[in-house]
């Protein structure tokens, strides 16, 4: 059964149009997550969905029920904002509880929920503190639970952990993520760091300028993208991209040819962009690999692997190595082994990914 349903959603302010007709599918109990550069539609769209911004064409439906015109409050779902939007006067079970007393609900269920909810998100110790006496991830965690409470049909998440520090991102990630396998709930949620995407996500919307580039598993675009937005959004670091040229056995880089999977010949003499992920390189040759001379630059220890910053030609470029404990015998390298079978090829014109097979 489809959660929510996108059909040709167009949104304009005024003269400017600023989600250009997108038709998307999110299955019951999915997680799916947006992404993409400030500006391209993604925080529009959610906030479409939960009726904070009017739709100016197209169909919307969630559970089967098109929303369009219904009313926030009566679309059945739960929105988590970025600055977590809680009452500075009310102490925790207060603002969980605060939806619910506006329903109406019986005050002995009120309080058997937000017991229960307090004691999945770990809360239970500061249910009578105020927002200002709790630390960012506790505050982000009362926001989840006051959405939670409802047991709302869709989860909406706009951002809501941009305003956390690494280590507490990491950490609110891993609890984002155990709690919607233990709830099973629709989930939407939006973000512009590709690691959130990549780690929450059943699948990823990847948007630019308005529109959805491409959709699919966090692997599957990982290792196929559709175009070199994606390539080089999706990643980090993101895909090296250079430009070449298709030969009859593989591509032209400069001075060196690139050996690729697939029947290059066909396609000989097309102007292409060859990507190169960082981690898919070896310091080592190998069968069916191409070496690529490299000028290194700086090398970039982060402990189990290093970054290799370096440049060909007029290209900069980084690769991923493994230190085994120690980086002196990185300093020294002057090319990487690129595998034929895990090379991108994307049409120099278009920037769609060419398939090489006749």
């Amino acid at each position: 059964m489809t959660g929510v349903s996108l059909d040709k959603i167009v949104k304009t302010y005024g003269a400017v149009q600023v989600v250009h007709g997108i038709d998307l599918l999110v299955a019951e109990k999915e997680f799916v997550v947006l992404v993409g550069p400030s500006g391209c539609g993604k925080s529009t769209t959610l906030r479409m969905i939960a009726g904070l911004e009017e739709i100016t064409s197209g169909e919307l439906a969630i559970h089967g029920r098109r929303m369009n015109r219904i009313a926030p409050k009566d679309r059945d779902v739960a929105m988590v904002f970025q600055n977590y939007a809680l009452y500075p006067h009310l102490n925790v079970a207060d603002n969980m509880a605060f939806g619910l007393r506006i329903r109406k609900m019986p005050k002995d269920q009120i309080k058997t929920t937000i017991t229960d909810v307090a004691e999945i998100l770990g809360l239970t110790p500061y249910l009578d503190r105020r927002p200002a006496d709790l630390s960012g991830g506790q505050r982000q965690r009362v926001a989840m639970g006051r959405a939670i409470v409802r047991h709302p049909k869709v989860f909406l998440f706009d951002e809501p952990l941009s305003n956390l520090d690494a280590k507490l991102r990491t950490q609110m990630r891993a609890e984002i993520k155990r709690l919607h396998n233990r709830l099973g709930v629709t989930s939407i949620y939006v973000t512009h760091d590709q690691v959130e995407a990549m780690t929450l996500a059943d699948r990823i919307v990847v948007m630019n300028d308005g529109r959805i580039e491409q959709v699919g598993t966090p692997m599957e675009l990982f290792n196929n993208p559709a175009n070199t937005f994606v390539a080089g959004f999706l990643g980090s670091p993101p895909m090296n991209q250079i430009k070449g040229t298709l030969t009859e056995t593989g591509a032209q880089i400069g001075k060196t040819e690139i050996k690729l999977d697939g029947a290059v010949a066909s396609h000989a003499g097309r102007d292409v962009i060859v990507g190169i992920r960082p981690e898919h390189v070896s310091l080592r040759s190998g069968k069916e690999t191409s070496a690529l001379p490299i000028a290194l630059d700086l090398v970039e220890p982060l402990g189990s692997e290093a970054l290799l910053h370096a440049r060909y030609g007029e290209d900069d470029m980084v690769f991923k190595a493994d230190t085994n404990g120690d980086i002196a015998h990185l300093s020294g390298v002057e090319e990487v082994h690129v595998p034929a079978h895990l090379v991108k090829v994307f049409d120099a014109e278009t920037g769609h990914a060419l398939s090489l097979k006749d």
